[in-house]
């Protein structure tokens, strides 16, 4: 634990962030005293901007009173991402059963690399909800 309290990293694409992963984000932040949204790249994804403006569109929707969160663009591993940052935990949402067998095995590695993972399941109302249909109705 870091002399600031129990800090957490909420990693993602975020393409773009959507209505789950700020129910995600909003639960994360009253588990622990920091939690940083990690705007990551991800080499099997293209996404249509910049990990930098999409940090940028997931600052300019998070409410002004959750002074706890913060933004961060990153490339690179997580996991580094939190040893040099003093970061406690990783923090996945997952919506079903195949995003679990997908997370365990991200957490598996971060787990071997000193970073444990805590997992938050997706409100029922909101587990159908992806970057990916999001963004399919927002050009269909």
């Amino acid at each position: 634990m870091s002399d600031s309290g129990v800090r957490a990293v909420y990693p993602g694409s975020f393409d773009p962030f959507t209505e789950g992963h700020l129910d995600v984000l909003n639960r994360a932040r009253h588990l622990f005293d920091d939690v940083v949204v990690l705007v990551a790249v991800n080499s099997s994804k293209h996404p249509d901007t910049d990990e930098e403006q999409r940090a940028a569109a997931v600052r300019a929707v998070l409410p002004v009173e959750w002074t706890s969160v913060t933004v961060a663009a990153w490339r690179g591993l997580t996991a580094t991402y939190c040893r040099r940052h003093g970061v406690d935990v990783i923090i996945r949402g997952v919506r079903n059963t195949t995003d679990l067998q997908l997370e365990h095995r991200l957490a598996a590695m971060n787990q071997s690399l000193g970073v444990p993972t805590v997992f938050l399941p997706a409100q029922p109302g909101l587990a159908a909800v992806s970057s990916t249909v999001v963004r399919e109705a927002r050009s269909g």
